[in-house]
This record gives C-alpha cells, sequence and structure tokens, in this order.
C-alpha cells in the first residue's frame, strides 16, 4: 500500500493562533480579566464570505471574524464596517453581539479581523421553522418584523453612523455597485441575468427620501434568538450594512421566503401553505411591518423584489468566482454558482406578474 497523505487545509481555514496569541494578549490584557494568552480555534462551517472562528480561551469563549486571505473584490468583505455598526448599535433597541477589538493590521493573521462575544442561542435554517408549532412560528416572523423596523428606526446621527453610506439615490447606487461587482465575477454570459440588469435599469424608481441603517442579509439564519424563547438576543452578519433605503432589507426577506426550500444557502417558502403553518403571507408580513413604521403602503414592490433577486445573484457570483480563484470561505461555494440563472429567472417572473 502506498503512503497516506492528508489533503492540505485551504487557507481560509487556517488561523496563526500563536501569532493571534501574542497580539491578543497584548491588546486585550484590560478588557478580558484572567487571559492569558492561549487560544483554541475552531472555524464555523457556515457562511459563505467572512471565515468565522470560535477561540477558547482563559477568559472564556470568543468569536473571531475575518477577511479571507488573497486578493479580494473592491469594498467587499468589510469586517471594519462590521464592527463598526455593531459597536455602534450596542444600546439600541437592535440586538447585536459585544464586540471587543477591531484588528486592521493584516500581519498579524493574514488579513484584518475583529473579536465579539460568543452568544449562546439558537440559529435557524430551515425557514418553515419545523423545529416549532405554530404559535411559535406567528411568534418568531412577528419578533423579525420587530427587529426589522426597529433597525430602519435607528437614529443615525445619535448613533455616530451619519457617514456610514453616501447621500444620493440608494437603488441608483447598489444597481451600479452590484452590476460592476457581477461583471467582475461573471464566468459565463447568462442571458436571464443580462434581461435583468437592463430592466432594473431602466425601472429604477425616483429617490423617495428615505435613509436608514439597512443590514443588507437580513433573514432568518442572520438572526440568533434566546435558547427558549422567540425574542432575538443579535443580529449577525453586517458586512452588507450601510445607509440606504429600508425597503431593501423588507424585500430582500420577503425575496427568500418567495424561494425553494433548498435554493443553496437560503432556505425558502415556495409552494407551503403558510396559513397552516402560522407564518404570515407577504402581505399581512408587509402590512404589519409597515404599520410599525407608521406608513400606508409601498410602491414600486416589483422593483425591489427584483432588485434583491438581481443582488443576490451578484452575491453568489462573486462567491463562485472566490471558490474558482480559492479564496471561498465555504466548501459548497463553488457550487452556488449554479442558482445564478435560477435567480434571475424568477426575478423575471417577478416583473411579469407584479409590475
Amino acid at each position: 500500500m502506498g503512503d497516506v497523505t492528508e489533503a492540505p487545509v485551504p487557507q481560509v481555514d487556517q488561523l496563526d493562533t500563536e501569532r493571534l496569541s501574542a497580539y491578543l494578549k497584548e491588546k486585550l490584557k484590560d478588557k478580558l480579566p484572567g487571559f492569558d494568552g492561549a487560544v483554541r480555534a475552531s472555524k464555523f462551517s457556515g457562511g459563505q464570505s467572512n471565515p468565522t472562528f470560535q477561540l477558547h480561551t482563559s477568559a472564556g469563549t470568543f468569536v473571531l471574524r475575518r477577511q479571507p486571505p488573497g486578493k479580494l473584490l473592491k469594498s467587499a468583505h468589510a469586517v471594519d464596517r462590521e464592527f463598526r455598526v455593531m459597536q455602534a448599535l450596542a444600546d439600541t433597541g437592535v440586538p447585536v453581539p459585544r464586540v471587543l477589538h477591531l484588528c486592521e493590521d493584516r500581519d498579524v493573521i493574514g488579513s484584518m479581523f475583529y473579536l465579539m462575544e460568543y452568544c449562546e442561542g439558537r440559529i435557524f435554517w430551515d425557514a418553515a421553522l419545523p423545529e416549532l408549532d405554530n404559535q411559535q412560528r406567528t411568534d418568531f416572523y412577528e419578533e423579525m418584523n420587530r427587529v426589522l423596523a426597529a433597525l430602519h428606526s435607528v437614529d443615525v446621527d445619535a448613533v455616530g453612523l451619519s457617514d456610514y453610506g453616501r447621500p444620493g439615490n440608494y437603488f441608483e447606487r447598489q444597481f451600479g455597485r452590484w452590476q460592476e461587482q457581477y461583471r467582475a465575477s461573471e464566468l459565463q454570459k447568462i442571458a436571464a441575468m443580462d434581461t435583468l440588469i437592463q430592466w432594473l435599469g431602466e425601472n429604477l424608481p425616483p429617490d423617495d427620501g428615505r435613509v436608514s441603517l439597512v443590514h443588507g442579509d437580513y433573514r432568518l439564519d442572520n438572526i440568533m434568538f434566546h435558547p427558549t424563547e422567540s425574542r432575538a438576543i443579535a443580529v449577525l452578519d453586517w458586512e452588507l450594512s450601510t445607509l440606504g433605503h429600508p425597503f431593501a432589507d423588507l424585500a430582500y426577506q420577503c425575496m427568500q421566503l418567495r424561494m425553494p426550500a433548498d435554493g443553496g444557502n437560503i432556505s425558502g417558502l415556495m409552494g407551503v401553505n403558510r396559513s397552516a403553518l402560522g407564518i404570515p403571507s407577504e402581505r399581512d408580513y408587509v402590512a404589519r411591518y409597515c404599520e410599525r413604521m407608521g406608513i400606508a403602503g409601498i410602491d414600486n414592490w416589483a422593483f425591489y423584489l427584483a432588485f434583491s433577486f438581481f443582488r443576490l445573484a451578484a452575491i453568489i457570483q462573486g462567491v463562485a468566482k472566490r471558490a474558482q480563484d480559492g479564496n471561498a470561505s465555504s466548501k459548497n461555494a463553488a457550487k452556488l454558482g449554479a442558482f445564478v440563472e435560477p435567480l434571475a429567472m424568477l426575478a423575471l417572473g417577478v416583473i411579469e406578474k407584479e409590475s
């Protein structure tokens, strides 16, 4: 028999704990009493973007999020922005983990990273919430709606985030950004994406002046809930957050719920009898949000939904490109590219039926 050789550990799964230990011992000696510098790290398997590690130390358990190593697309993997926004939201009605330290020195572990508390709770991956009963499902969706409205009601000036995004038409800026990023990571021509991009460019809604803090990836599995209650204790993954239009977050969440249950790394409710499960319809969910925000309704809903599909497709295309380049955080990243065309087709379906 030949020699058995172990496969090399991908670079995104590696963490130089020796250098990290020395750095944290110096920087956090005042913040973490009892920390002796020793660090044991294990990588979380979920997520496609910023590699995330659980750190076990003498002072407790913490979470480290870093940029992936290697060449990155412009403005992608902004862990410094994640750190800043969670720090700003610490004393608001939006539940976030307590952040401890941001390291912008890429020489320590090979990329920028930050450290935050480890929250003990539940994360649900299936939008149908099969683990819960009907009343609990109703309560969890109501809680997601409440937290989203709380996020969009944050006084960005009061929390020091007035410069967290650029002025001007949010959807115009976002369309330009994601079109550019999609083209930069395009591996092959996809006709449905080209058609969708053309329609979005021709149907950009006028700027209505609404500006709020937006999460950018607001969905069920980016929210940690209390171990036994239907209460959110931490909204996670703020990498795509910015100042923007609040309807972008709402449409993005509703877009996900229109997707099939096995839609890549997102679980949807396509074909599911929501009322039989105690889950609100899209119409009722949007109406409840509008009630909380004190608005009568939402115009241009088809655009917001179609844009959400396009943006997700562009993000997934970027993940697929990183997989080809060897920089992706998840082992499933390479498979995600197959979802770009179906997402574009779903968007075109929305345009046909609802615009």
